[in-house]
């Protein structure tokens, strides 16, 4: 219904902002990251999703449109609501969320409030496909020199047969727990060491 807002903040707080669109005040709630986008600024352009349910209606904002779109997938995994999404969002970075639920690492998504065993690997079970989809390399930060280790190590391990969204599972398990790995030998070697778990 609401694509965006673009207006002053009348009123900001970590878990809500009153956005002044032509003198009408809207009441949106944000995740933290939306909040810190928005410290001292007067004028902002907030994107929106607006939630309907049999109790009421909800205006829910985000500083960017990568930001909405994951609260939107979230919000549609059974068992997983507007606060428990906002509360994920406040907790990890939309690449952060995304690496986990590719990486199936149910245990990072569950350092966020709210997101318990069932609705972690739930998220995962309805996201993982949809995201490897959006972003076929996973989200792993990574240096440009870094990243060109991890495309050899891809296509070295893809050649030997295993399947690419394995081999990028493996890939980002083992970057994150070896962050300064330059060399592609050691890269496919820790690789296939958790290809074989």
């Amino acid at each position: 219904m609401y694509a965006y807002l673009k207006g002053e903040i009348a009123y900001r707080s970590p878990a809500f902002l009153v956005v002044d669109v032509h003198g009408v005040g809207y009441h949106v709630h944000i995740p933290l990251s939306t909040y810190t986008a928005v410290q001292g600024l007067e004028k902002t352009t907030i994107y929106t999703h607006f939630h309907v349910t049999q109790d009421g209606q909800s205006l829910y904002g985000f500083a960017t449109q990568t930001e909405r779109n994951l609260f939107v997938q979230l919000i549609g995994v059974t068992g997983v609501g507007p606060t428990s999404a906002l509360l994920l969002l406040s907790a990890m970075t939309v690449d952060e969320i995304r690496a986990a639920i590719i990486g199936e690492q149910a245990h990072v998504l569950q350092r966020a409030k709210g997101i318990g065993p069932k609705a972690s690997k739930q998220i995962i079970l309805d996201l993982k496909d949809k995201l490897t989809r959006e972003t076929p390399e996973a989200p792993v930060l990574l240096p440009a020199a870094d990243n060109t280790v991890r495309e050899e190590a891809l296509s070295a391990l893809m050649a030997l047969g295993f399947n690419r969204i394995a081999v990028q599972k493996a890939l980002n398990a083992v970057l994150r727990d070896h962050p300064g790995l330059t060399k592609v030998e050691e890269l496919i070697k820790l690789s296939l060491k958790a290809l074989s778990l």
